[in-house]
This record gives C-alpha cells, sequence and structure tokens, in this order.
C-alpha cells in the first residue's frame, strides 16, 4: 500500500528558489541583522560561570524526599568532613601525635580554613590520647584546649603514651570512637599504627555532589594539604587530604588541562581536514570563522540562561564544531556544484550558483536541524541535570549553526567572490568527490551495491543488528563519583614540553586508600524514622537495628568489629558517659537494667535536648514540640555492590519498625543516603536512554513522516530515511558491550546523539536522492548521483566529526576517554548507515513505490 498523495509539483521548487532568491538578493540586510544577533547572543560569555561535578539529580523518589527532610531537619548533614590521612612507620610516636595537634592548631589559626571549621573542630588519634590522659587526671575538664591537649602530651614520654594508647583502643575500652581515627586492621590494645585519620568539621550552606564543592570548601581544603605538608616536613611522615574540596579541584584542573591539552590538537585537525575538503584558504578562513560564531553564541547563550558550565558540557564545543562544518560543508560543495558542472562559458554567476546551493540544499538544513534539535532535547527527560543541560544547549547550538552556515557565512561568501572575481581572481572550486578520485571510487561502493544487491544488503545489515542488539541488551550501568575522576595522567602526557605537561593527580589514589583502610565519612546508608518517636519501643528497636547490621556484610567495621553508626541510642549513651545528671535521667527511663531507656522517653529526649543541643540536634527532629522524627546512619563499604547494599538495609530497616509491621505501626522507616541514591541514579541510566531514544524516535519520524508527505507525497520516505540511524543506535551500543564500556551518566546520551547526528545524514541523502528522480533519473541513476554528489559532503563531515570526537579519547577524564571513542566509532555508523545502508533502502523503496517517487522504469543494467 502506497501513499496517496500527489507528488510535489513544481510550486514547492518555485517557494525554495524565491526564498533562496530573497536571501541573496537582500543578503546586506540580513547579514546586518544577523551580525547584530550574533553580537547580541554571544555576549552572554562574559557571565558564563564554571561548575564542576553532576550536582543535579531529580528521580522524584522517596528515598530523594527522605534525603531532603534528613538535611532540612537534622544538623549534622550542613557540614562537610575532611580526612587528613597520615602515614608514618608508627603514629602513635610522641613527634607524630604532637605534630597532629600542632596541625590542628595550625587550622583553628588560619585564615581561609578557620572561617569554615564548625563547633566540632577536627578531631584525631592525638585528641582522644591527650584528652584520656588528662581526665585521668582532671575527671571533670571533660572538653580540654588544643593547646592543654598539646602541653600533656609534651610532658609524656613514650612509654606513658603507649599506655594510654592501649587503654582507649582496647576491646573494652569506653572511648569507642577513637577506633574511627586508627586502620581497620589495627589490633586492638596494639601501640603501633603505620597510619591514621584527622577528622576536620566544616560548615556547609548545603548539599553538594562529592566532586562539586563550593569555593570556600575547594580553598580550604587546599590550604590544609598545604599547612599539613609543613606540619610533617622535616619527618617521615606523609599527608594527603581527602574531602569534596579535593576532589573538586582535581575535576576542575582535569578540565583544564583537557582543553588545554586537546584544544590546539583539535583545532589543528579541524583546519587539516578543511584544507583537505576545500583545497581554498578563503573558504578555510570563513569555516574557522564561522565555527567560532557557533561556539559564542552557544556558550554566550549558556550565559544569559546562568546555567554552569560541567564536565558532561566539555563534549559540546567538539559535537559544535562537527555539525557546523558539516552544514558549511554541504552549502559551500553544493555551491560548487552548481558553478562546476558545464562548460566555463555557461558557469553560473555567485549569486546564481547560491541560489541554487540554498534552494537545493537550505530545506534539508531546515529539516535537520529540526530533528537533530528534537534528538538532543529529548535527553530533557533525563533525571540527570547536566544531561538535561547539555541537550538544551546542544539544540541552542544547532540552531546557531544553521543561523550562521545558512543565513550568514554563505550570503558573506557571495560578497567575497564576487569581489575577488571583480579584481580577476577565479572563484570556481571543484567539489570534493568528483573527477574519478577514489574517494568517488570508495564513496560509490554503496551505490554500486544498491543497484545491483540491494536486499542482500538489507539482509545482512539485519543480521548484524541482531547480533549487535542482543550485546546491547547486556551492556552494564554504573554511576558513581569515582566514575568521574582522574587516575593519574595519561601515558601519552610523559613526553610534552615543560608548560604543557597535566598537573599531578592523587586525590583518586588517596580515596582509594581511605576506602580501603578506613570508614569513609560520607558513605553512609540513612534510615529515616518518622512518627511517634518517644513510643517505649523506640530505643529497643535502634539497639537491635544496630545488632544486625554488624551481620551485614556491606556494612563497614571498625578495627573494634563495629559498625559506625550515628544513632539516637549512640548519643545518648555517649552523652551519658560524660554527664552524670543525664546519666541518671537515662537509669530512670531503664526499667529492665539492659542499658537501652524503654519508658518516658519523652524526659529523655527533652533532658538530651538541654545537655547536648547540638548532639541530640544530629539524631532528633522536634516539630511542634513534639518528636517526629530520628535517624540511624551506617556506614558501608563504599565498593560494595548498590543493590545488596539496599537490600541488607531494608533488613536493618525492618528492626526499626514497629512489632505490628509498617502498616500498623506508629512510625515509617525511609532508607536512604548517598549510596542507596547513587544505586537508583545508575538503575535509572538504563532508562534514561531508553526513554530518551523513544522520545526522540516517536518525534523525529512524527516530523519525517509529515514534511516528506507535505515537500514529497511519500510519509514512507521520511519512515525510510530513518530506519539506517536507529540501526546505528543497535550497533553503537552492542560496541559499547564489545569494548566493555558501562553506560555511564555521559555516555547514555549516545542514543539521542546517534539519532540526532545520524538523521543529518540520512536527510541529506534523501532529499538529494528524491530531487535526482524527481529530474528524471531512474532509481539506480539517482542513487549513483546522489553518493556522488551528497555522499562526498558527508564523508567530510563525518570525518572531521569523528576526529573532532576521537580526540577525547586522549582526554585527561576517563569518563570522556570513552565517551570520545564511542562517539567516533557512532560517526562511523551513522556515515555508512547513510551511505551504504540507506542507497538499498532507497532503491527498494523507489521501485516498489513508483507512483510516489516520480522514477522511470529502472535501468536493466541497474536490475
Amino acid at each position: 500500500m502506497t501513499d496517496q498523495a500527489n507528488p510535489p509539483d513544481e510550486s514547492t521548487h518555485r517557494t525554495r528558489d524565491r526564498l533562496a532568491g530573497a536571501l541573496v538578493d537582500n543578503r546586506r540586510v540580513v547579514l546586518v541583522v544577523v551580525v547584530a544577533l550574533l553580537l547580541g547572543v554571544s555576549a552572554g560569555v562574559v557571565h558564563l560561570e564554571e561548575s564542576a561535578g553532576l550536582t543535579a539529580f531529580d528521580l522524584g523518589t522517596e528515598e530523594e524526599a527522605a534525603m531532603d527532610r534528613i538535611e532540612a531537619n537534622f544538623s549534622a548533614e550542613d557540614r562537610e568532613v575532611a580526612q587528613v590521612v597520615v602515614r608514618d612507620d608508627n603514629v602513635f610516636e610522641k613527634e607524630t601525635l604532637v605534630a597532629t595537634l600542632e596541625l590542628q592548631r595550625d587550622l583553628q589559626g588560619n585564615d581561609t580554613v578557620g572561617p569554615t571549621l564548625s563547633e566540632e573542630g577536627s578531631a584525631g588519634i592525638a585528641n582522644v590520647v591527650a584528652t584520656a590522659a588528662i581526665r585521668h587526671e582532671r575527671p571533670d575538664l571533660t572538653d580540654p584546649t588544643i593547646e592543654q591537649q598539646l602541653l600533656v602530651l609534651e610532658r609524656m614520654d613514650q612509654e606513658q603514651i603507649d599506655a594510654v594508647v592501649r587503654r582507649v583502643l582496647s576491646e573494652d575500652s569506653d572511648a569507642r570512637d577513637a577506633f574511627l581515627f586508627v586502620p581497620n586492621s589495627y589490633e586492638p590494645g596494639s601501640t603501633t599504627a603505620s597510619s591514621t585519620v584527622i577528622a576536620v568539621f566544616q560548615e556547609t550552606d548545603g548539599e553538594f555532589a562529592l566532586t562539586a564543592a563550593p569555593e570556600g570548601i575547594v580553598d580550604s581544603q587546599l590550604a590544609m594539604a598545604a599547612l599539613a605538608d609543613d606540619a610533617t616536613a622535616g619527618t617521615d611522615a606523609e599527608t594527603a587530604v581527602v574531602g569534596s574540596g579535593i576532589l573538586t579541584d582535581e575535576e576542575q584542573r582535569a578540565m583544564e588541562d583537557t582543553l588545554s591539552l586537546l584544544g590546539p590538537v583539535a583545532l589543528v585537525v579541524v583546519v587539516v581536514v578543511l584544507v583537505l575538503a576545500y583545497r581554498d584558504l578563503l573558504d578555510v578562513v570563513l569555516g574557522l570563522s564561522g565555527i567560532l560564531l557557533v561556539q559564542l553564541w552557544t556558550f554566550g547563550t549558556l550565559g544569559w540562561l546562568g546555567m554552569a558550565f560541567n564536565p558532561v558540557l566539555v563534549a559540546v564545543p567538539i559535537l559544535l564544531i562537527s555539525l557546523s562544518i558539516d552544514y558549511c560543508i554541504h552549502v559551500f560543495m553544493r555551491y560548487r556544484e552548481a558553478r562546476h558542472d558545464g562548460p566555463a562559458d555557461t558557469v553560473p554567476s555567485v549569486q546564481d550558483a547560491m541560489r541554487a546551493a540554498l534552494a537545493g540544499v537550505g530545506v534539508a538544513l531546515v529539516w535537520v536541524t529540526v530533528t537533530t534539535g528534537i534528538g538532543f532535547l529529548s535527553n530533557l527527560t533525563s533525571p540527570v541535570g547536566p544531561i538535561r543541560d547539555l541537550g538544551l544547549i546542544a539544540a541552542v547550538g544547532i540552531v546557531g549553526s544553521f543561523v550562521v552556515f545558512v543565513l550568514f557565512l554563505p550570503l558573506l561568501k557571495v560578497e567575497l567572490d564576487g569581489l575577488l572575481e571583480r579584481v580577476g581572481v577565479g572563484r570556481r572550486k571543484p567539489p570534493i568527490g568528483t573527477g574519478g578520485s577514489r574517494v568517488s571510487t570508495l564513496l560509490g561502493a554503496g551505490a554500486r551495491a544498491a543497484r545491483r544487491a540491494p536486499i542482500a544488503v538489507v539482509v545482512a545489515t539485519l543480521l548484524v543488528t541482531v547480533l549487535t542488539t542482543a550485546a546491547a541488551a547486556n551492556v552494564s550501568t554504573t554511576w558513581g563519583p569515582e566514575d568521574n575522576m582522574v587516575d593519574g595522567a595519561p601515558g601519552w602526557t610523559e613526553g610534552l614540553p615543560e608548560g604543557l605537561e597535566p598537573g599531578e593527580y592523587t586525590a583518586l589514589a588517596d580515596l582509594r586508600f581511605v576506602n580501603d583502610n578506613y570508614v569513609r565519612q560520607g558513605s553512609e546508608v540513612e534510615l529515616l524514622v518518622e512518627g511517634d518517636v518517644t513510643e517505649p519501643g523506640t530505643l529497643e528497636r535502634i539497639a537491635a537495628a544496630r545488632e544486625t547490621a554488624t551481620d551485614q556484610p556491606v556494612v563497614a567495621t571498625l578495627a573494634s568489629g563495629e559498625p559506625r553508626s550515628v544513632d539516637l541510642l549512640a548519643t545518648i549513651r555517649r552523652v551519658a558517659a560524660e554527664d552524670d545528671a543525664f546519666a541518671a535521667t537515662v537509669a530512670d527511663a531503664d526499667t529492665d537494667g539492659d542499658g537501652v531507656p524503654d519508658t518516658d522517653l519523652q524526659a529523655v529526649y527533652d533532658d538530651l535536648s538541654e545537655t547536648a543541643p547540638e548532639q541530640a540536634s544530629e539524631v532528633l527532629h522536634r516539630a511542634d514540640g513534639e518528636y517526629v522524627a530520628t535517624r540511624l546512619a551506617v556506614s558501608v563499604d563504599p565498593e560494595a555492590d548498590g543493590d545488596a547494599v539496599i537490600d541488607q538495609s531494608e533488613t536493618i530497616a525492618a528492626d526499626l519498625e514497629d512489632s505490628e509491621g509498617d502498616a500498623g505501626g506508629s512510625v515509617t522507616v525511609t532508607v536512604t543516603g548517598e549510596p542507596v541514591v547513587g544505586q537508583l541514579i545508575q538503575d535509572h541510566l538504563l532508562g534514561t536512554l531508553l526513554r530518551s531514544l523513544a522520545v526522540t524516535l516517536v518525534a523525529v519520524l512524527a516530523v519525517l513522516l509529515v514534511v516528506f508527505r507535505v515537500v514529497h507525497g511519500s510519509a514512507t520516505l521520511g519512515a525510510v530515511t530513518l530506519l539506517p540511524v536507529v540501526l546505528a543506535v543497535s550497533w553503537i551500543v552492542g560496541t559499547m558491550y564489545a569494548l566493555g564500556y558501562p553506560l555511564s551518566v555521559l555516555n547514555a546520551i549516545i542514543a539521542s546523539l546517534t539519532i540526532g547526528i545520524g538523521i543529518d545524514y540520512s536527510i541529506h541523502v534523501s532529499e538529494r536522492f528524491r530531487e535526482e528522480l524527481a529530474d528524471g533519473a531512474t532509481p539506480e541513476a539517482a542513487i549513483t548521483a546522489t553518493i556522488r554528489g551528497t555522499g562526498a559532503a558527508l564523508l567530510g563531515s563525518a570525518a572531521t566529526t569523528a576526529v573532532g570526537f576521537g580526540m577525547l579519547a586522549l582526554a585527561i577524564h576517563p569518563p570522556l576517554q570513552q565517551f570520545g571513542t564511542v562517539t567516533a566509532i557512532m560517526i562511523v555508523y551513522a556515515f555508512l548507515g547513510a551511505v551504504v545502508v540507506l542507497p538499498s533502502l532507497l532503491v527498494l523503496w523507489a521501485r516498489a513505490h513508483p507512483e510516489d517517487s516520480d522514477a522511470p522504469t529502472a535501468d536493466p543494467a541497474g536490475g
């Protein structure tokens, strides 16, 4: 069954000719308007802000909502905890302990670090040892100053220090928090350890991702690192700071190093490709100028919208370079075709040739802009904020490419070529892929296959697609802050001249050391208990949950064998150990003598809030005079499987529910925290790809069906045009599986990127094929002419795009390396789909729908 529409009549062509003629004839007015527009939009570059990290996720889940409530209602969440790692032969030696206390004193007095510290300041094993020694002599002094701690340590000899270490780090020690500062492999009671950590507590203005810390935190932690190095200078000790500020600094430096290293390389590659494609200085200069204008347009818009530049947007400049060159090559090559064909005495004028070029390719570029923009805008459905930004900014860039390379540079070229010809400089240049060169021979392979065995090409393509689809179904997903971190500079940078070498990247190695040897701050599962938390069994259920947590493999345990947890019961016990009056309140509420208050909890909470308000606010939330929520935070192994973390956390949560169960009890329990939300994001990545793919396919298909029916009289031609692009999505995701690349946050845009770029190539081929048919060519002759002309322009565009994205394979960032490799391969697939697969589909379509295609009877040789 075929479309019931008439083929396009001459009025369509006349409309195109009139629009193209109007642009050329009024080019000076249009140039002035476009220049004003470009200047206005580009001015927004001065407002551009830089932001590192993937910070904005909006999954709309209860877990995220619970995280928001914890941040809003519990004071502990409004802080950053940096860990200063100290490594030495024995960190319990007097010299090292004194040095760490002096470092803490320097942190408090430093103009950059001091203002960021919270009331807790800092804590380490030196503080525990010194405080224990002081309280042994003065039990009433529970919170000695740093100076008092230094004085007592300096008076002690090593034997005395060792005695205190054995006491505070014994299996039956009351100072359970002391085990936070020694490695997990530490043997309780030992007087030797090869490393320790100092926890530095900093105030923040809210939540942020691990690699997106605010500027004040970044500066303060860089200052911490410098102070730590100074504090251990002249000793064998080594120091490192692990925190969001350090990780953010490396993320930002990696972006800068990537751009500074690859920018010049990409520029050279683009110039070489343009020289090979144009072989004309003026056209190369115009192409480069257009690329710069598109970048200014795009990032000016970014500035005006107040959007920050994030790591995902590093791909945008290269993407726009490639698409800009695609637009430029198609317009300029069609212009050259108009002037190159025929004898010299019948060469069209510059104006007539540009009218023909814009009439021939301008409409195709309109539909390319629309469909490619739809492909990128589909990323607005993503739960990942930076990916939504990428979709929007890439779509803005596509519009900028159309403005610059259709409405500006062609008209400027008319002025310049006309001026040069008037002074005797010839401007008649051959298009690429003509004259029987190797390029034209290679490009003709798809057309030859389409003429001789189109069905065989389609069948072979479908078989390959079946295999890649099976592989694509098994591609893994992964997400985590460490995935975006740099594991040292790439080996290829070692031989670079001084001044071009990237900086040192050690944060990931330091982070791994902390993960392997300590319970890391910030890797906690949060269990939010909401409801009547004064119910008598509340604290007993918390005690049971703590016991259950100890048995879970994903829970990170200290050297004492206990998990690190922040909860209401632990806080009550800690405060009771330091305050006799509060201890009496706790004892009165413990009717069975098991150490867990089980009656009159309202009075216990009131006394806790009065005695230690800061500690109480970390674990209790009060609203309208009622205690309505508490939290239990349990540290988990940062490298544990995300699904296992969620499953075992729900096991812990079951102990926190009322005995009647969640349905009939007075409290509800929500499992949340960074590890949980991170796993949910990981689970959403594949959904993001599928959702953006579905949105893109439906929207692009609808546009193509309508456009090809109205313009060419055949909706089915639109479906045929889209088919190779859909197949290319399967090819590239299957290739990711074969290469072992996961579907990371950045790679999740690959589906919409494939459609956005692939549909560009396919539309040009289908439009040119339809024009050749309308001019009276047979399907076989039409596809040969199409590939000879448009295929050559596509080759130049694809080569530039693939090489441009391939440059990202040399990036500092591992995710960008993978993204660059995958995207470069994808460009090759999109190109092959357009010049190898699509020609056979078009020939089969024309043979099956001769009334829609205006095609004469096929050549016998072509059959």
